[in-house]
This record gives C-alpha cells, sequence and structure tokens, in this order.
C-alpha cells in the first residue's frame, strides 16, 4: 500500500524515484492494539510510516501517567530520533488500534542517504518538518496540561 506515502504525509513530496528506492527497503509490519512500539529514551534503530490504525505518541510525567502529546494516522512518520544522535526515543509510541505500517532499519537509510544525496537531503526537509510538528505538538499539549489558563488562543 504505498499509496497511502503518496497521497500525502511527510513522505510524499520526495521524488518519485527517490520514494521507490527509500520503499526498497520497507519491511511490512503490524501492531496490535495497546502494543507498546517503543519508550521514550529507548534505542532509536528503526522507523515507520504508517498505513493504517492510529499511534499515541506520549511523553513520560513524573508522579503522572504519561501524557499523550499526539495521535498519528496513516502516511504519518512514527520516530524521528533515529536520524539525530545519539539515536534514543524522544517519547513514546503505543498502538491506540491495529496497525499497520511500513518499517525502516535506521542504518540501512541513512546508508542509502550517503549514496542519494538528493534523498537525503529530501528526507532531512521531511524529518526536519515532523520535528517542528511534534515540537508544537508537545508544547500545545503540555500548556493544556499543566498551564494555568491552557494553551489560550493562538495570535
Amino acid at each position: 500500500m504505498a499509496d497511502v506515502i503518496t497521497r500525502g504525509g511527510v513522505f510524499a513530496a520526495l521524488p518519485a524515484e527517490q520514494r521507490g528506492h527509500l520503499m526498497a527497503l520497507a519491511r511490512e509490519v503490524s501492531f496490535p492494539s495497546g502494543t507498546r512500539i517503543f519508550d521514550e529514551g529507548g534505542r532509536a534503530d528503526r522507523f515507520w510510516i504508517l498505513r493504517s490504525g492510529s499511534v499515541a505518541l506520549d511523553l513520560h510525567v513524573p508522579g503522572r501517567r504519561a501524557a499523550t502529546v499526539e495521535v498519528l494516522g496513516p502516511g504519518e512518520l512514527l520516530g524521528w530520533s533515529w536520524f539525530l544522535p545519539p539515536r534514543h526515543w524522544h517519547l513514546g509510541a503505543a498502538a491506540e488500534s491495529v496497525v499497520r505500517a511500513h518499517e525502516f532499519d535506521a542504518a540501512e537509510v541513512r546508508a542509502l542517504c550517503d549514496r542519494d544525496p538528493v534523498l537525503g537531503m529530501a528526507l532531512i526537509t521531511a524529518v526536519a518538518g515532523t520535528i517542528a510538528d511534534r515540537l508544537m505538538a508537545s508544547r500545545t499539549r503540555l500548556l493544556d496540561l499543566y498551564g494555568p489558563n491552557g494553551s489560550g488562543p493562538r495570535l
């Protein structure tokens, strides 16, 4: 179901040839509902492009239950921590429903990016956009949970 990737999501902007090279490394996986996919602080050695289902990203909050900061759906990138040292997960992730995804080995993708600078630059741009989106989602969620007036109106 590579069509999920071409219809939208973080990799839709990749040039077709580079998207094909990346997808050649994909392995189809699934996670039952409730499965913990990874934990904050763990080794980030892979990532996924969701085909179906939803995944909750969460942040450890000492003395409280983990706070959900974002829910991802089809076409979205699950995991960006593999891209930058020290390559440890910055958030945790759990399947909220049955999830089907394309899984990528991070070391293989980094090696492919070294060989294909067009893919490397496109992937850097896509991952940076994802990081920015997740940072804003985390900020907004934390303000909703712990700010005196919530996240308030957007100016």
